[in-house]
């Protein structure tokens, strides 16, 4: 640890790996996205071990939820997008994935959220848009963030990102992260690779990790 005029500068993933200095964000694993995963059940265990690491240390966990607005809500930008994604030519047939209350919105039931953790719903890919995560980690006195779920290369990429340019250090728990096209998986995590800002790690030393600052 460094410590440079009055500020502590962690380098290291045991540095992080503290309550006081890290919450865990679970993305977006829903009903309606984690089915679409080839590989769901191993992602779903990775991300659950990784949940329970998190608990037994006593670090702050937030669970994210993608969700569709009523297509009257929907503006320019969400209903093209919705095309797009739904291989449409007419915004007429447009149907909203992830409604609150629809069965495909909920966190799925193996890694129901506890009473003590936050959900967080959201319509754009970074977690930080438009929602309080960033006002919950820097009023609990947090400076990092480590971050599971799906998918890869939609929603946790811009997180890290977005993370990173608010001045938190984001950790990513590669393999308990899963992703609808892998190459394109590969290419974010070797540009986050690239730039720096993020710790890659795995699920093993992540365990050691927490354990070794407990």
């Amino acid at each position: 640890m460094w410590t440079r005029f009055g500020l502590d500068v962690p380098t290291t993933l045991s540095e992080l790996c503290r309550p006081d200095r890290m919450a865990l964000i679970v993305y977006d694993m829903q009903a309606g996205i984690v089915r679409q995963l080839g590989d769901a059940p191993a992602i779903t265990a990775r991300v659950r071990c990784v949940l329970d690491l998190a608990r037994a240390s006593g670090v702050r966990v937030i669970f994210t939820r993608h969700m569709s607005l009523p297509l009257k809500l929907m503006g320019r930008f969400q209903l093209r997008q919705a095309m797009v994604w739904q291989k449409l030519s007419d915004p007429d047939q447009v149907e909203p994935w992830f409604l609150r209350g629809s069965p495909g919105f909920e966190i799925v039931p193996e890694l129901a959220p506890q009473a003590d953790e936050a959900v967080i719903d959201k319509i754009a890919f970074s977690a930080f848009e438009g929602t309080p995560l960033a006002l919950i980690l820097r009023d609990c006195g947090l400076i990092a963030f480590a971050i599971v779920g799906i998918a890869t290369e939609i929603g946790i990429d811009p997180t890290v990102r977005h993370g990173g340019d608010l001045g938190l250090v984001p950790v990513i728990v590669q393999d308990a992260c899963g992703a609808g096209d892998q190459e394109a998986a590969r290419r974010s995590l070797a540009n986050l690779r690239w730039m720096g800002d993020a710790i890659i790690t795995d699920s093993a030393a992540f365990s050691a990790a927490l354990h070794s600052s407990a």
